[in-house]
């Protein structure tokens, strides 16, 4: 009886050691390993965030190639699940929705790094959430399809993404000349007692971006050094709720478009 239960056991231990999943993923980030190999890091629909190994040629004759991987590229895959390997392999890989406009737009191209590099700060250890996935999958839809101006894409992006990771701003109890506590996401009548909070005349713009769609976002009207502002606020803000936010390597490649 002991060994009948002790075969059982392993068999359902292999079981879920070793899963086929079949999955949509979006591209997050990608670097090189070795002379032709990639190391590629996917948003997944079932799994979360999880880490692949690629071999790749330059040649467009191949049919996996580099142009697979750009950042926020949305895919089809299928791979082994293999829960004791740190970098898994694909079986099969396809394009789940081809691109229109964003690899040939510089400045969709640029949201579209920044965005990818600042989704992975904020996601790689979250537990999978088909409502956070399908939100970032919209949200690059987005970007791809809008005929507008994608200035304040962003923006939205980064603002609402708190709602899925759990530090969404409390708005309701705004009043004016209040300050906004970046710590404890809440506005308050007096300066909190730490130092990470925003003066009134700033607080008073938080409610402003919240109301931000990417429906409405061309109809905001920013400077370059405005919404280059509410970009740094952003990511204290998320930098404060995530422990070991990197510095963005992107950031000042966004900082420098739009006027």
């Amino acid at each position: 009886i002991f060994n009948k239960r002790l075969k059982i056991r392993t068999f359902v231990l292999l079981i879920h050691a070793h899963m086929l999943i079949k999955t949509q993923a979006i591209v997050l980030r990608t670097h090189k390993y070795g002379e032709s190999q990639l190391i590629i890091d996917l948003l997944t629909k079932s799994m979360g965030c999880v880490t692949f190994i690629q071999h790749v040629q330059q040649s467009t004759k191949k049919r996996i190639g580099i142009p697979f991987f750009q950042p926020l590229t949305l895919l089809e895959i299928e791979y082994d699940h293999r829960r004791n390997s740190q970098l898994q392999h694909f079986k099969d890989i396809s394009v789940a929705y081809p691109f229109k406009t964003l690899p040939f737009d510089p400045y969709k191209v640029s949201i579209a790094l920044f965005s990818a590099e600042f989704l992975y700060n904020c996601v790689r250890r979250e537990p999978s959430d088909e409502a956070l996935f399908d939100f970032i999958l919209n949200s690059v839809r987005w970007l791809d399809m809008s005929s507008d101006s994608c200035s304040n894409f962003h923006l939205v992006l980064m603002l609402h993404l708190s709602r899925f990771i759990g530090f969404y701003p409390t708005l309701d109890d705004y009043r004016q000349d209040d300050f906004f506590d970046l710590r404890n996401g809440v506005f308050c009548p007096m300066p909190p007692s730490h130092s990470e909070y925003i003066v009134p005349e700033e607080a008073s713009k938080i409610r402003l971006l919240m109301r931000m769609t990417y429906e409405s976002m061309s109809l905001f009207h920013f400077s370059r050094h405005e919404r280059n502002r509410c970009v740094r606020l952003i990511i204290d803000y998320y930098r404060l709720h995530i422990p070991s936010f990197p510095e963005m390597n992107s950031l000042s490649v966004l900082e420098t478009l739009f006027q």
